[in-house]
């Protein structure tokens, strides 16, 4: 199977090649921003839009001028991959198999800051430095080898510090682990993350709510600080601190948990949970108030805290590199089903914790329950011959 992966760094750059990332980020966003104007402007005046090879030719031009010469100081693959970009963003405009269609929008500062270098021949990597053009030679901090052929390069800011993702293509050549024939089925919650059918319970890690009064205390700070001051800038930074220690904690997480699972498993069965509904907001409106709506509040936070949509994708994308499958089931009625005698019945779920079937009288954890469910709608999807990555 060949595969694409990215491998991610953290740079070491000295002041002067900040500058000149800050620079490049900025000239990249312009060009972004000019040429998608001109798209929409064209757009609304019924004409065709400008694809790459259009585009690319303008930006020549406007490298030519007065106004616009700034646009020579950056390296002219960068610009022109992310004049790509955009032609990419229109095609999955107007691509009338993408169910989620949305026209490409202007960036802002500090949100996306990333530019990528197209030709891996142009770049020199080394043991412990990478040289990159018109930056020059830089340490990163390499925490494991690169396999597979190099791609591309993409520099890219989060905070105050800046990322190197190195994108290779590589043959996935088949584990041991693609040769088991087990199957489990995941109940995600929020007391456990998850709860697995062989009976073990996974606590969650809770970032958000373990730094929730710390990141509080920091964003009172920055709102008190006139904006955009020098002040403002510090207690900006401390913000975002803060928030990337959070996204670090969940995300090494679940990679953890998720290449676990996905070693160990042929088959993994999850519930195909629309969360977006489930932690819809509980205000309602003014002629129609909602209620318990602090409550639900809580509720939404916790289960936003988890990222069981990322966790989700994860277990996707390592259990096809290992010959494995994902198979999602409807969640209907998987907690209050007895896995069993398979009888239903609202009043077998006598707490949170505890499952009592009142047919047969089996007793057990009732999420250890709900994950064998899963599990048994699993493998009848596959036996009625649906599809292992249906969504249903």
């Amino acid at each position: 199977m060949i595969i694409r992966k990215a491998y991610k760094f953290r740079l070491k750059p000295s002041k002067d090649q900040v500058c000149k990332m800050v620079s490049f980020v900025g000239h990249t966003r312009f060009l972004w921003n000019k040429a998608l104007a001109l798209n929409l402007s064209r757009l609304k005046n019924k004409h065709p839009i400008l694809y790459y090879q259009e585009l690319d030719f303008w930006s020549k031009l406007w490298k030519r001028s007065e106004d616009y010469s700034f646009l020579r100081e950056c390296p002219a693959h960068i610009l022109q991959q992310k004049l790509r970009d955009l032609e990419r963003a229109f095609r999955d405009c107007f691509d009338k198999k993408q169910l989620h269609k949305r026209l490409p929008r202007f960036k802002k500062r500090g949100q996306g800051d990333s530019f990528r270098f197209p030709a891996p021949n142009q770049v020199k990597l080394d043991n412990r430095h990478i040289t990159f053009p018109k930056l020059g030679r830089m340490r990163f901090y390499r925490s494991q080898m690169i396999k597979g052929k190099i791609k591309n390069y993409t520099i890219s800011r989060r905070g105050q510090h800046w990322f190197v993702s190195i994108q290779v293509e590589m043959d996935m050549q088949p584990e041991k682990s693609s040769r088991l024939t087990t199957a489990i089925g995941l109940d995600m919650g929020i007391k456990h993350f998850l709860t697995t059918s062989e009976g073990e319970h996974i606590a969650p890690r809770n970032s958000f709510r373990r730094l929730e009064k710390r990141l509080a205390i920091k964003q009172r700070r920055l709102s008190r600080k006139k904006r955009f001051s020098e002040n403002w800038k510090k207690a900006k930074h401390k913000v975002n601190q803060v928030h990337g220690k959070i996204a670090d904690a969940r995300r090494d997480f679940q990679h953890k948990l998720s290449t676990r699972i996905s070693k160990n498993h042929a088959m993994i069965v999850v519930e195909a949970l629309k969360i977006k509904n489930m932690s819809k907001s509980a205000s309602g409106t003014v002629d129609n108030p909602g209620g318990n709506v602090s409550e639900k509040s809580g509720l939404n936070k916790s289960i936003l805290d988890q990222g069981w949509y990322e966790f989700r994708r994860q277990l996707d994308y390592k259990s096809t590199w290992r010959s494995g499958h994902v198979v999602e089931v409807p969640p209907q009625y998987t907690s209050q089903r007895c896995s069993s005698c398979r009888h239903i019945d609202a009043l077998s779920r006598q707490s949170q914790e505890k499952f009592a079937c009142i047919k047969c009288h089996k007793q057990m954890n009732a999420d250890v329950n709900a994950a064998k469910n899963i599990l048994a709608a699993g493998h009848a999807v596959l036996a009625c011959g649906a599809s292992a990555s249906a969504r249903q």
